[in-house]
C-alpha cells in the first residue's frame, strides 16, 4: 500500500557531470504530472515521464532536473545575428527619439545581451553520458521517493485496519441487537393494548402487528453485505494500488449504514450505525491519501 504523497532526491556525480533530480508527489485524482529541467533536456522530457509512469500511477508529480557540467571539452559559441540585429534596431529606434541620451550601443553592450551569444550545448542528442547520467539520477529519486510512500502507505494502512476493526464491532453490535427490537416492539404493543382492553389482548392481532413491524425494519441484507464490505476490504489492503478500489467500497459503506439508520426505529441500532458512519468518514479521508 502506497501513499501519494512522497519525496525523493537521487544524484549523479562523475566525470565532471553533477546532475540532481528531486521526486515530489502530493494528491491527487489523477496522474498529473511537471517536469522543470534546462533546456538541454527537453528532448528527453518524455523519458522522465515515461520513468515516472512506471513507477507511480496516482498523485500531483513534480520533477526537478538541475546540473552543471564540468567536462573539459571543446565548446563552440553561437552567434543569434537576428537577435542582435533587432537589439541594435531598437537601440537605433531609442536613439532617434531620445536624440540627447548618451550613446553606449557598442560590440560589449550586444554580447551583454540575454542569447546574442550561447555556448552550441543545448542539445543532448549525442550526448549519451549526460543522459545515463539523467537515467541514473532519476532512478535513484524515484527509488528514493518509492520507499518514503511505501513507509507512509503502511502507516496508513495500520490506522485503516484498526478503523475497520472498529467498524466490524459495531457492525456485531447491531447484529446481536437487531433480533431484540421486533421482540421489544411486540411486548410494549401487547402491553399498551392490554391497557386501553382491560386485558383483553387479540394474541394472533399481536402477532400480525409484530410480524408487518419486523420486516419493515429487517436490517438483515444490509449486515449480510457490510460484513462482505469488511472482508473485501481486508482482501484490497494487501494490494500495491489501492485508492479507486477503497473510494468505491467506501461509498458502498455509507449506503448500508444510511439504509440501517432509515429502517431502524430502534435508538440503540441509530446511535451504533451513527458511529458506524462517523468512523466510515475517518477511513474516506485516510484513503484520499493512497495511491
Amino acid at each position: 500500500m502506497f501513499s501519494m504523497t512522497g519525496y525523493g532526491k537521487g544524484e549523479y556525480k562523475e566525470g565532471g557531470i553533477e546532475l540532481t533530480v528531486e521526486v515530489k508527489s502530493v494528491n491527487n485524482r489523477y496522474l498529473d504530472l511537471a517536469v522543470k529541467s534546462p533546456r538541454v533536456f527537453l528532448a528527453y522530457e518524455e523519458l522522465v515521464r515515461s520513468m515516472v509512469r512506471e513507477s507511480i500511477s496516482r498523485g500531483h508529480v513534480d520533477v526537478f532536473v538541475s546540473y552543471a557540467d564540468k567536462r573539459e571539452r571543446d565548446r563552440a559559441l553561437r552567434v543569434d545575428l537576428p537577435l542582435a540585429r533587432s537589439y541594435f534596431e531598437a537601440a537605433q529606434q531609442l536613439r532617434a527619439e531620445f536624440p540627447s541620451a548618451a550613446d553606449d550601443v557598442t560590440l560589449a553592450f550586444l554580447l551583454r545581451q540575454p542569447d546574442v551569444v550561447r555556448a552550441d550545448d543545448e542539445t543532448a542528442s549525442s550526448d549519451e553520458a549526460l543522459v545515463s547520467a539523467l537515467r541514473s539520477a532519476l532512478q535513484a529519486a524515484l527509488e528514493a521517493h518509492r520507499a518514503m510512500r511505501l513507509a507512509e502507505g503502511e502507516r496508513l494502512k495500520v490506522d485503516l485496519l484498526s478503523r475497520m476493526q472498529c467498524i466490524a464491532a459495531l457492525r456485531e453490535g447491531i447484529a446481536a441487537r437487531a433480533p431484540r427490537v421486533a421482540e421489544e416492539y411486540r411486548e410494549k404493543l401487547t402491553e399498551r393494548i392490554g391497557e386501553f382492553l382491560a386485558g383483553k389482548v387479540d394474541e394472533a392481532r399481536i402477532l400480525t402487528e409484530a410480524a408487518v413491524y419486523s420486516d419493515k425494519c429487517n436490517i438483515d441484507e444490509e449486515l449480510t453485505r457490510l460484513a462482505s464490505h469488511i472482508e473485501e476490504f481486508y482482501k484490497i489492503a494487501e494490494c500495491d494500488t489501492v485508492g479507486r478500489k477503497f473510494d468505491f467500497l467506501v461509498q458502498e459503506f455509507n449506503r448500508e449504514c444510511n439504509t440501517i439508520c432509515s429502517k431502524s426505529n430502534d435508538g440503540e441500532i441509530t446511535k451504533l450505525a451513527l458511529e458506524m458512519k462517523n468512523e466510515i468518514e475517518k477511513v474516506r479521508e485516510q484513503i484520499q491519501n493512497l495511491e
